[in-house]
């Protein structure tokens, strides 16, 4: 049975009075300096959080931790990859760093502006945006893994960048990898604002980070039942790891990987 454990602080700040949190159908009160902790089914509306509106500036920090709990078969780990196993990411990359650009330059011309007429231009730009503040779970992806009776080898989330991600798999997993740049999923909306900021597309999609898409490996077997996958697409291999990890261009050639993208640790 799959379990999680949500806990919610409220920091002191400058402002002491009670906040209350709907978590699924159920409100917890926490006052300033207290914790809070909610359990229950991973699979129930419980995992949806709405965090009240606060006073603007009034110094109250809000942290929410989400402890998870599996069962072994269900847990998949980046040590897995081995040579010759298929690399596959879901959604799209780069979406979630455009976005953010996109709200660095509208935050750089209001505050050039010196009163309050001025609105922000997002038009048709809500995909981006919405990648960038308002990222969801793949739950799919693993349904969809489930479905077609596919076992990971390796996994794990791109939050820091595709490039860091994959370093990270092949670290763990002691191989190299190669990714090709013409299997990267980017939508065209990304592609069209790369070009607008005058960014190298493949950059933003490898190092931008914050995608929460999911990066997994699958052994060379079950090659067809990925080509099926609807959530995520095939972008490479993994190598021995005297090979290295690089990134195969249009024109055949290896680019040495380099994590570019946050640095955690």
């Amino acid at each position: 049975m799959k379990k999680f454990l949500l806990v919610i602080a409220v920091l002191a700040g400058l402002s002491a009075s009670a906040q209350t949190f709907a978590v699924g159908d159920l409100n917890y009160t926490v006052t300033s300096g207290t914790t809070v902790e909610v359990s229950g089914l991973a699979n129930t509306s419980a995992t949806s959080i709405n965090v009240p509106a606060t006073v603007e500036n009034d110094g109250t920090t809000y942290s929410v931790t989400a402890i998870g709990e599996a069962g072994p078969d269900d847990i998949v780990y980046r040590n897995g990859a081995r040579d010759t196993d298929l690399i596959c990411v879901s959604g799209d990359l780069g979406a979630a760093y455009m976005g953010l650009q996109l709200l660095e330059r509208e935050r750089q011309v209001a505050e050039g502006v010196k009163d309050d007429t001025f609105q922000p231009d997002f038009a048709g730009k809500e995909y981006l945006l919405e990648r960038q503040l308002k990222p969801e779970a793949r739950r799919d992806v693993i349904a969809e893994l489930h479905e077609l009776g596919i076992c990971p080898t390796a996994m794990m989330d791109v939050s820091d960048g595709l490039s860091s991600e994959l370093l990270h798999i092949c670290k763990a997993s002691g191989v190299g990898c190669r990714v090709y740049e013409d299997r990267i999923p980017i939508d065209y909306q990304t592609a069209i604002q790369a070009e607008e900021f005058n960014m190298n597309l493949v950059t933003a999609a490898m190092n931008g980070g914050e995608d929460y898409e999911l990066l997994f490996t699958v052994p060379l077997t079950d090659h067809e039942k990925v080509s099926q996958m609807k959530t995520a697409r095939l972008i490479g291999r993994v190598t021995k790891p005297e090979l290295g990890a690089c990134l195969v261009s249009r024109d055949n050639q290896e680019i040495p990987i380099q994590a570019q993208g946050w640095k955690a640790f």
